[in-house]
């Protein structure tokens, strides 16, 4: 049930301004949704951590015994402290969590004729808008979905709620938009978005979600374990790897039914969209960085449809190893591919194709951001919106260059 990714350096395809950079030993699953069959606050922990030093200092002038049980209670009180802003941030999220429930018939071929069966799964998703929309991963509502509902933290469903549009299966954006059609009087909360960009390794984060499909708006932490993650995930049986980039990686424990969950800072602010887990290991969890949809996020809520900004290469975010690999002068940057038998690295008459990048061109900055191993192509092309021209600095062979692109709507599948 649920499918092993294959290796990233085996779905080097991705046709949009997305592609693998860094060669992943280890599997790494999506994760499924959950049953297809077939931040005051912040005072409250400088002060405990001064009451530490406090106390530590104290103990110094009694004997060794009691300096160990003035250490051992300052330590038990830090603990406290920190279960307490969990739970509190829990308390306070909470209702912007809810559970998507959804059902599709799938038609299989038997000896006897074609047999339609109606599959079930569960995922989760975050209010985005007090008018009831909702965002979450493509792959919990995926294409042939034929009813979804929604369950809020205070058990109230919404049936027949409408999926407003999904990325492209091509893209690296993993998110799906759903809208309650009838909120029939309720006032919804949405959760604060906060800034991924100001994300560092070591930062506490909480992933709540809908467990397993059974648990609602389960409660788990952990810190943020590494950032500028690149996998290819693996969707249902029988499908392609998709490529997911720029990825949060945590050890906050995320299961099945997690999908399209919020992993929230300490401020009690969305930074990251939980996605994916690695297979085979524990705690190794991934989610999108929040910053990376904002702009589609704009697009639904201004627009009322998904619009994606479009650039058209194909690449991987260079590494020291990957550098080395292909013989190349940087070691940073987003390197277009050679063009394949299957794929072109440069869309037809993409953006990138208008503007005149070539295979093999390394994307160093664009707009003045560079492109680094926190910062890859896709997150920064994800900031900006449809028509949006940018400059884009590139080195080619022994030159380096300045190229103007205007950014296109993705196109629709």
């Amino acid at each position: 049930m649920f499918d092993k990714l294959r290796s990233s350096k085996d779905s080097r395809m991705s046709s949009f301004s997305t592609g693998p950079s860094r060669a992943r030993r280890s599997s790494i699953l999506r994760i499924p949704a959950a049953g297809w069959l077939g931040r005051g606050l912040l005072i409250g922990i400088i002060s405990l951590l001064f009451g530490f030093g406090g106390g530590w200092f104290g103990a110094r002038i009694y004997t060794n015994n009691q300096q160990i049980a003035g250490s051992t209670a300052a330590k038990q009180q830090i603990i406290s402290g920190e279960s307490e802003l969990i739970s509190q941030i829990a308390n306070d999220t909470n209702s912007g969590v809810v559970s998507v429930n959804v059902q599709r018939k799938v038609t299989t071929s038997t000896f006897f004729g074609n047999d339609v069966q109606t599959q079930k799964a569960a995922g989760t998703g975050f209010i985005i808008s007090s008018n009831g929309t909702i965002i979450t991963n493509r792959h919990v509502v995926p294409s042939g979905t034929s009813e979804v509902s929604v369950t809020l933290a205070d058990g109230t469903i919404y049936k027949n709620v409408e999926v407003l549009g999904r990325s492209a299966s091509t893209s690296s954006l993993d998110v799906a938009f759903l809208k309650i059609k009838d909120l029939k009087g309720k006032k919804l909360t949405p959760l604060a978005l906060g800034d991924s960009s100001k994300v560092k390794v070591g930062d506490k984060v909480i992933a709540i979600g809908n467990a397993l499909g059974q648990f609602q708006n389960t409660v788990t932490s952990g810190i943020i374990s590494g950032f500028g993650r690149d996998v290819a995930a693996g969707g249902e049986a029988g499908q392609a790897a998709e490529i997911l980039t720029d990825l949060f990686q945590t050890d906050a424990a995320i299961n099945a039914g997690n999908s399209g969950g919020p992993l929230v800072n300490i401020a009690g602010k969305v930074i990251g969209i939980n996605t994916a887990v690695a297979g085979g290991a524990d705690n190794i969890g991934f989610a999108i960085p929040i910053n990376d949809v904002k702009s589609l996020i704009s697009s639904i809520l201004e627009k009322g449809k998904l619009e994606q900004p479009f650039l058209g290469v194909r690449y991987v975010s260079l590494t020291d190893d990957l550098a080395v690999q292909f013989g190349l002068p940087l070691k940073r940057g987003a390197y277009i591919l050679p063009s394949d038998d299957n794929q072109p690295s440069i869309v037809p008459d993409s953006p990138a194709a208008k503007a005149g990048l070539q295979e093999e061109d390394i994307i160093t900055e664009v707009d003045g951001t560079k492109i680094d191993d926190k910062t890859s192509l896709s997150s920064v092309l994800g900031r900006f919106r449809i028509d949006d021209t940018i400059n884009l600095v590139v080195v080619r062979g022994e030159k380096t260059l300045t190229i103007k692109a205007t950014l296109e709507a993705a196109p629709q599948e």
